[in-house]
């Protein structure tokens, strides 16, 4: 169970949304400091140079301006990275409100393609990088366009997504049109992360280049709060009336289309000014920028394809690609089982909020064992427990409607639901971490930054596509029977509809979030015990077996 999360991360977890950590494990979003496919080098240059910043040049001591000077710079890098939280928290808060209208898994499903973006953008990522407007700047070239975009797409929301929601003539929401218009969004958002990443790596000197990943981090956690866990709770009318006023309304403070429209004027209106009264590649008095590395299009579609074809890398990509079928259901469809068991979404979004500062410990916690020669012990050695927490949420969705009261769940469930997730993040930390270490080990120094963002694309995908597949399989492992209304059956949803319409009521017997939770497990183990060993000897690999010769 991904609960709402208001944390992202970007080195092989996708940024995922409150609504897609409910659905998946995944969108900690992706790339975390991470360089463009096509600036293999950047990334690495620039640590280098942080390394000998205090040096001196040509016998003059180098002047080292100070983040002060930068302030400016740093805000706008940071509020940009808040920009690009917005939508994906939007986006991650529209499963939550179509469960509460009770759509169908296969529905939840198809919506979930939402999220493959972040997973994908290395496909385009070098168009981004090569295809500009000079006199403009190249990274202004694509994030211009791609913001104004994102604000033009907010304020159609702003006045379309309420129809969109409502369910009229008996049918749910336009699932299709929701999905269509909130791929296009999670899509220019990852479109103006990478040129954002790439601008990030020369509007700062080379000595305050470092604090770039702390501006992605940040910005994009406050984003997306902003865009998820606060809006959810502002939208809630039963969280208003009880927390925020003091006479009852029948709606909360905001909706979804007054905050669409807000968020897309703002969008509009900074992006003009970015436009106009920011350069690239401005020079200061001390300032020592980063060069930038360029490669052709070719050039880097054709290095991608050879990183892949080397043995180990693929071996290892096959593995990373079906690690994570044994956690889906678990990840993909509890919180969702949650909001129609009777818990509240704004509640289960607050959750997270705790969890914050366990996920800021963790990776610093657990880096310390990861640090070693064979990072993926740690990988192998926590894939059973998070297993078991998975059969730990089965259990959780089926204890929820007994101890539900007529006043909503009592304070000690929130206390259990709390203390699961964050065993959940030991585990899920404990993977991420030595994966991402592992993917720093291996990767040829040569294109360090192709070869990572190859690594962490294909984690991402692992991590995709079992969490799709778990919520379409739900619906159809599903058994339900007609209940007060002889001869009727409940297997379709016309047939459901027939038997309401002739009295009886849908009664579900069997549900198949336990069947896919039992299955996922069981095909988890099997993957421990014979794949799992497989990946851990890959460690044993030499440096050989892991360089690129088209690097040479």
């Amino acid at each position: 169970m991904e609960l709402p999360d208001s944390t992202t991360h970007k080195n092989g977890r996708q940024r995922r949304p409150v609504g897609a950590n409910l659905q998946s494990e995944n969108m900690r979003d992706t790339d975390r400091g991470q360089a463009t496919a096509s600036d293999p080098e950047v990334e690495e240059e620039a640590e280098g140079l942080l390394r000998g910043s205090d040096s001196e040049d040509n016998g003059r001591p180098r002047v080292r301006p100070g983040i002060r000077r930068e302030l400016g710079n740093v805000s706008l890098l940071l509020f940009l990275y808040v920009l690009q939280g917005i939508p994906l928290g939007l986006a991650g808060s529209i499963p939550l409100i179509m469960q509460s209208k009770s759509v169908s898994y296969k529905d939840q499903a198809f919506f979930s393609f939402v999220f493959w973006p972040f997973s994908l953008k290395l496909l385009w990522a070098p168009l981004v990088d090569a295809l500009y407007l000079r006199k403009f700047g190249r990274r202004k070239s694509w994030l211009v366009p791609t913001q104004y975009l994102l604000g033009l797409f907010m304020l159609y929301l702003s006045i379309s997504v309420d129809s969109l929601l409502q369910s009229e003539e008996g049918r749910g929401p336009d699932v299709v049109t929701l999905t269509a218009v909130f791929f296009t969004l999670a899509f220019l958002a990852a479109t103006q992360d990478i040129a954002v990443d790439g601008w990030a790596l020369t509007m700062l000197s080379r000595e305050n280049v470092g604090y770039a990943s702390t501006c992605n981090s940040v910005g994009q956690t406050a984003g997306y709060f902003l865009g998820n866990v606060l809006f959810l709770a502002l939208e809630s009318t039963d969280f208003c009336n009880k927390y925020l006023r003091t006479e009852p309304k029948d709606t909360g403070i905001v909706t979804l289309s007054d905050f669409l429209f807000f968020w897309g004027v703002v969008f509009l209106i900074s992006t003009t000014l970015v436009a106009i009264f920011k350069r690239e590649n401005e020079r200061g008095q001390g300032k020592r920028k980063v060069q930038e590395e360029t490669q052709s299009v070719t050039e880097t579609y054709r290095l991608l394809f050879s990183i892949i074809k080397m043995p180990a890398v693929f071996t290892f990509c096959s593995l990373l690609l079906t690690a994570k079928i044994g956690f889906s259901a678990a990840d993909a469809v509890t919180g969702l089982k949650l909001v129609e068991a009777g818990v509240p979404k704004e509640q289960l979004a607050l959750l997270a909020v705790p969890m914050v500062p366990l996920q800021i410990l963790l990776p610093l916690v657990i880096s310390k064992y990861t640090a070693g020669p064979r990072p993926l012990d740690v990988f192998y050695k926590a894939f059973p427990f998070r297993l078991l927490i998975g059969l730990g949420y089965a259990l959780l969705v089926w204890w929820t409607p007994s101890v539900k009261q007529d006043g909503g769940l009592p304070v000690y469930y929130y206390a259990i639901v709390l203390l699961s997730y964050a065993l959940h993040q030991v585990a899920l930390y404990s993977m991420y971490v030595a994966c991402m270490a592992f993917h720093a080990k291996v990767s040829d120094p040569l294109i360090g930054g192709t070869y990572m963002t190859l690594l962490n694309t294909v984690t991402n995908l692992g991590g995709n596509w079992p969490s799709t597949v778990a919520l379409w399989m739900v619906d159809p492992l599903t058994s339900k029977e007609c209940q007060g209304a002889v001869g009727q059956s409940c297997g379709s949803p016309e047939e459901a509809g027939l038997c309401v319409k002739e009295g009886g009521v849908c009664v579900t017997t069997l549900d198949g979030y336990y069947v896919e939770s039992v299955v996922c497990v069981v095909i988890g183990l099997a993957w421990w015990v014979w794949l799992g060993k497989k990946m851990r000897q890959l460690q044993d690999q030499s440096t050989a077996a892991w360089r690129c010769r088209a690097s040479q």
